[in-house]
């Protein structure tokens, strides 16, 4: 009789468990700093909010690098999340497949549009 626990436990399987729930939150907390450093610079700015105010907010460089990190962090923190649906819900093979090629797909084109407009401002 073998023994499935302890030190003596046999760990199969990709290993995805504590990165993945660390990217989570390690993502997230970025994400969560970034909005608000974003709403304090809206809540403490002079004038209106408008176009030229958000403009103004993203213009510097070390902005639009920290809305670049921000938006491939945001990409992973989605990625990791939705793969993870997939592969709990999604039973068959082929089309659990085709689905994370789409997500993929996706969150390219998303995250292709979004540096698009930031480097736009």
């Amino acid at each position: 009789m073998s023994v499935n626990y302890g030190s003596k436990r046999t760990v199969v399987g990709a290993h995805y468990g504590v990165r993945d729930w660390l990217v989570q939150r390690v993502t997230a907390v970025l994400m969560a700093l970034f909005t608000l450093a974003v709403l304090v610079q809206v809540i403490f700015s002079k004038g209106s909010v408008g176009y030229d105010l958000w403009a103004g907010i993203f213009a510097a460089q070390w902005m639009k690098l920290l809305t670049f990190a921000v938006i491939v962090a945001l990409i992973w923190h989605v990625w990791v999340g939705v793969r993870d649906i997939w592969m709990d819900y999604v039973k068959a093979a082929g089309l659990r497949l085709v689905l994370q090629v789409f997500t993929i797909v996706w969150l390219v084109a998303c995250a292709g549009w979004g540096f698009q407009v930031l480097w736009r401002l």
